[in-house]
């Protein structure tokens, strides 16, 4: 006799009852903002512009408006009464003039030096060195941004110190190091500064086709000729990009002025001395690298130079 089969119950409601839609703040935010891109750009760059606003340009326009203060002959305190006191004493005092003036060429010979080291470096990368060479050399002009700036301005104070290293190097050829000053400051200055010249020379020589260099070859030109009338002249965007960046950082650099400096006195260390002394004066010395450096931004963009990066 057959064994009846036990069929499973399938007439109970065993499936689960849809959920209902929910709406809520959220998804009426999330339609609003999928119907409106520029209103969703608004919301990602909120944060951050507010951010810049607040901490830069903020700071800027306090330190501006700060720069047109006094401060008390007896209390040294500062005192919020509209002068222009501090920008005549800069431009009138011979002694802050020649600081203003030494400042901005140390910041144009490190620009120079740099430059002219780029050169041929960026050449003899994009066109002559082989693949593991190039490689080397990259590591070679980036490494200085891997280390501390502190480290690496103390070491140069080392180099440069009276019985260092460079005076012993020096020493068998009946010469010394120059010592802290101008020289030991430029050179210093060209070193931390000098990837910031290299990186956009080297990327421009990239681009420069070789077919160019042979055309200049069959036509006569000796190598160097062919470097300063067809490189040079097509490398100007990147030289420009790279002194934007080795003119504005030295202009506002004092660090490596106290170290390997001297008695070498620029903008930053006048700032420093009247930071707690006179901070209107300080402030008023701090606007002159800004206007500098927008007033050479201003150069470049005339010269049609940064449209061409």
């Amino acid at each position: 006799m057959a064994t009846p089969t036990i069929k499973p119950d399938i007439t109970s409601d065993s499936t689960p009852a849809p959920v209902a839609a929910r709406s809520g703040t959220g998804d009426t935010i999330s339609r609003v903002l999928h119907a409106r891109p520029k209103l969703r750009l608004a919301g990602l760059l909120a944060l951050p512009l507010a951010w810049l606003g607040v901490l830069y340009i903020g700071s800027l326009i306090l330190l501006f408006v700060t720069a047109f203060w006094t401060t008390d002959t007896f209390t040294s305190k500062v005192v919020p009464a509209f002068t222009l006191e501090n920008f005549v004493e800069i431009v009138t005092v011979p002694a802050y003039q020649l600081t203003a003036l030494r400042t901005i060429g140390i910041a144009l010979a490190v620009t120079v030096l740099c430059a002219v080291l780029a050169l041929p470096l960026g050449l003899y990368m994009a066109k002559v060195a082989s693949p593991r060479m190039r490689a080397v050399l990259a590591i070679g002009i980036t490494l200085p941004l891997w280390a501390g700036y502190l480290v690496k301005v103390f070491s140069w104070r080392i180099t440069f110190m009276s019985g260092g290293p460079l005076d012993w190097l020096l020493a068998p050829l009946g010469l010394t190091g120059p010592g802290y000053g101008t020289a030991a400051l430029v050179i210093t200055l060209a070193y931390l500064w000098f990837p910031y010249m290299a990186v956009p020379v080297y990327s421009a020589f990239r681009q420069i086709p070789d077919n160019l260099f042979d055309a200049s070859s069959d036509l006569g030109a000796k190598p160097w000729a062919t470097v300063r009338t067809v490189a040079v002249p097509l490398l100007k965007p990147a030289f420009i990009a790279g002194s934007i960046f080795t003119f504005s950082l030295s202009l506002g650099d004092y660090i490596a002025a106290q170290f390997v400096g001297g008695k070498t006195q620029v903008i930053g260390t006048v700032i420093a001395s009247n930071i707690n002394l006179n901070p209107p004066l300080a402030a008023a010395f701090g606007t002159v690298p800004i206007v500098v450096v927008v007033l050479y931004l201003f150069l470049a963009r005339k010269s049609g130079a940064l449209k061409q990066l």
